[in-house]
C-alpha cells in the first residue's frame, strides 16, 4: 500500500507530507483548489512525463517522494534486487519512488536512495499503482483499448505480446522474400560475376608471400652479371689478392704481437684483431658460397616474368595491387556466400512457415484465454452495474473471428452494452450516454481492479455526470473495494466522499505576498460533517445541510457496523 507521500515546490504546492490508510481515502476540495496534484505527483514519480512547467514558481526544482509498503509483493522485490535496487535508504519491505525535476526540465530518479532510470521508476511503479483518469472512460470507446484490458483482465498481457512479436517476425521475412522475388534476376546476376571471380582468383593460385618471393628472385635473375662482377671482386678484396684485407690484417696482427712483448697493453689490440679476422673469414666463406650459386638462368627468369605479368593483368583488372589479391578473393567469397543465403527463397519460406505456425499457435491460445476471459468479464461487469442503477443493463464483450489473424490475434474484441432491461447490446459509442458511460468505466476498472494484483488504485473524478442514488452506489462500491485493494478517490460528491475511511480536503490560501498555494490537510469528525455540507449546499452552509450531512455519515457508520 501507499504509506506517505511527500511533495515540495510542486505547481501551487510548497511543502506537503501525507500519511495514507488502508481502505479508501477520499480527496475533495473546492473547483480550482488543485484536487488532482496528489495524484499528477504520484503519476510523476511513477515515471511519467515531466517538463519545468511543474516547478512551483520562484523555486529552482520540484521534488516528489512516494513510500510504499510492498510486503507480500515478491515479484517487484525479485525485480528490485536484480536491478541492484533494494538497498540505500529504505527500511525492510518498502519501497521509495522519488523524482526531482530541476527548472531546466532535467530529471532525476531514484528507488530506494538508488539513482535510477525513468525506465526503472515506470517499472516499479506498475507493480505498485492502477490509476483511472478522469477521462478514462473516453479510451473506453477505443477498440484498442478495450482489446487490451481483455488481456489484462484474462492475464494474457505476454501472450498477446508474443503473438504480436511473431507477427512482425513472420511478416518481416514475407516482406523479405517479396523482395528477393523482385530481384531475383539481378541477384542471380550478381551471384554469377562473383562465382566467376572467385573461379578466377582462386585459379590464379595467389598469394602475398608468392609476390614477395617473385620480386626478389626477379631482381637477382635480372641482374645476375652484375652479380657476379661485384661479388667476385670483393673477394679478390677480402682474400685473394697479395695485398687483400685478410693479407694485411695478418701482417698488421703480427707487428702488434711483437711490439706486446715489449708493451703488454698492446694485447687487448691483437685480440680485436684476432676477432675481425675471423669475421671477415666468415664473410669470405659466405660471398664465396653465394658467387658458387650464382648462375644466369634465362628460362627461369622468363618464368618468373610470365607469373609476374599474370599476377599483375590480374591486379589491374581489380584495380588493386597484386598483394592485395588474396583479400579480394577472401570478399568476393563473403559476397557470394551472404547472397547465397539471401537469395535463398525456398529456405526462407521453410522458416516463415515455421514462424507462421509458431504465431498461429500462440493465436489459438490467446484466443482461448480471451474467450474465458470474456465469458468471466461480461458476468462480473453486468453484475456491478446493477450495483450502479443500471438495473437490468447487460455488458458483453463480443469477439468476431477476423478472416486471416494479424498482430493482435485472430478476433477483433468489442465491448456492447445494453444499459436498460430490454434492450439490445450495441456498441458503447452508440448506446451509452455520458452518465452511464461513467458508471460502466468504473464497473469496469472495479472488476479489473479486483482481478489485478495491483495493491493501490486512484480513481481521478470518474464519477463525473452521476449524483443522487448514483452516487451513493458508486461511493458504496469504492468502499467494497477497499477491503481488498488500497483505494484513493478525488470526488466532487458528497455521497461518494461520505464512504472514505480517510478523508483529505484540498483547499488554496494566499501568502501575504501573493502567491497562492495549496494546502492539503486531514478532516476530523467534525470537520467532515462541514465538507459534506459544503458539497451539499454550496458556499452558504445551513443547518439543514449540516444535519443532512451528518445523516450521510452516519449511515455509512451504521452500514460499516
Amino acid at each position: 500500500m501507499l504509506l506517505s507521500m511527500q511533495i515540495r515546490d510542486f505547481v501551487l504546492v510548497d511543502a506537503l507530507e501525507v500519511d495514507f490508510l488502508s481502505g479508501l481515502t477520499v480527496l475533495t476540495g473546492e473547483t480550482g483548489a488543485g484536487k488532482s496534484l496528489l495524484v499528477d505527483a504520484l503519476s510523476l514519480a511513477m515515471g511519467e512525463r515531466a517538463d519545468a512547467g511543474v516547478i512551483r514558481q520562484g523555486a529552482q526544482r520540484a521534488e516528489i517522494s512516494a513510500t510504499f509498503d510492498i510486503t507480500g509483493l515478491a515479484a517487484l522485490q525479485q525485480w528490485l534486487l536484480e536491478q541492484e535496487l533494494s538497498a540505500g535508504e529504505t527500511e525492510e519491505n518498502q519501497c521509495i519512488l522519488r523524482r526531482i525535476i530541476d527548472n531546466h526540465g532535467r530529471s532525476r530518479c531514484y528507488v530506494n536512495g538508488c539513482s535510477a532510470t525513468v525506465a526503472q521508476l515506470r517499472t516499479a511503479g506498475e507493480w505498485l499503482v492502477d490509476l483511472h483518469g478522469q477521462h478514462a472512460h473516453q479510451s473506453l470507446m477505443k477498440t484498442a483499448f478495450q482489446r487490451d484490458m481483455l488481456d489484462a483482465y484474462a492475464g494474457a498481457g505476454d501472450l498477446a505480446a508474443r503473438v504480436a512479436a511473431q507477427y512482425r517476425e513472420y511478416a518481416a521475412l514475407m516482406a523479405r522474400i517479396e523482395v528477393l522475388e523482385s530481384q531475383r534476376e539481378r541477384q542471380q546476376a550478381e551471384r554469377e560475376h562473383l562465382r566467376w571471380q572467385i573461379d578466377e582468383l582462386t585459379a590464379l593460385r595467389f598469394d602475398g608471400a608468392e609476390w614477395e618471393s617473385l620480386q626478389i628472385d626477379h631482381a637477382m635473375l635480372a641482374h645476375v652479371a652484375e652479380l657476379q662482377q661485384g661479388t667476385a671482386a670483393a673477394l679478390d678484396m677480402l682474400s685473394e689478392q697479395d695485398d687483400s684485407v685478410l693479407s694485411l690484417l695478418h701482417m698488421a696482427r703480427s707487428e702488434l704481437q711483437r711490439l706486446a712483448a715489449v708493451d703488454t697493453r698492446l694485447t687487448e689490440y691483437v685480440a680485436l684483431i684476432d676477432s675481425a679476422q675471423t669475421e671477415i673469414d666468415e664473410a669470405v666463406h659466405g660471398v664465396r658460397h653465394y658467387l658458387g650459386r650464382l648462375d644466369a638462368d634465362p628460362a627461369r627468369l622468363a618464368d618468373i616474368e610470365q607469373r609476374m605479368a599474370q599476377i599483375v593483368s590480374t591486379a589491374k583488372k581489380y584495380r588493386e595491387k597484386p598483394e592485395n589479391l588474396a583479400v579480394c578473393l577472401q570478399q568476393a567469397q563473403e559476397n557470394w556466400q551472404r547472397l547465397e543465403q539471401d537469395g535463398d527463397v525456398d529456405a526462407l519460406r521453410i522458416q516463415a512457415g515455421t514462424v507462421r505456425q509458431n504465431w498461429q499457435k500462440s493465436a489459438q491460445q490467446l484466443t482461448l484465454a480471451r474467450e474465458s476471459a470474456a465469458e468471466s468479464l461480461s458476468a462480473n461487469v453486468s453484475r456491478m452495474m446493477q450495483q450502479l442503477a443500471l438495473t437490468g443493463g447487460r455488458f458483453d464483450v463480443l469477439l468476431s473471428a477476423l478472416p486471416d489473424a494479424g498482430m493482435h490475434g485472430a478476433e477483433q474484441v468489442e465491448f456492447l452494452v445494453a444499459p436498460h432491461e430490454g434492450s439490445v447490446p450495441k456498441s458503447l459509442a452508440k448506446t451509452a450516454s455520458g452518465g452511464e458511460l461513467s458508471r460502466i468505466s468504473l464497473a469496469l476498472q472495479t472488476v479489473l481492479g479486483q482481478a489485478a494484483a495491483v495493491p493501490v488504485l486512484v480513481f481521478d473524478e470518474v464519477d463525473v455526470g452521476i449524483g443522487g442514488g448514483v452516487a451513493e452506489a458508486v461511493g458504496r462500491l469504492l468502499r467494497e473495494l477497499g477491503k481488498q485493494r488500497q483505494v484513493l478517490c478525488i470526488t466532487h460528491l458528497p455521497q461518494v466522499a461520505a464512504q472514505g475511511q480517510q478523508h483529505w480536503q484540498v483547499s488554496k490560501q494566499r501568502h501575504s505576498d501573493g502567491a497562492v498555494i495549496s494546502l492539503v490537510r486531514e478532516l476530523s469528525a467534525v470537520e467532515r460533517v462541514e465538507e459534506i455540507a459544503r458539497m451539499l449546499g454550496g458556499e452558504v452552509l445551513t443547518e439543514t445541510t449540516r444535519l443532512h450531512a451528518q445523516e450521510m455519515l452516519a449511515g455509512v457508520v451504521s452500514v460499516r457496523h
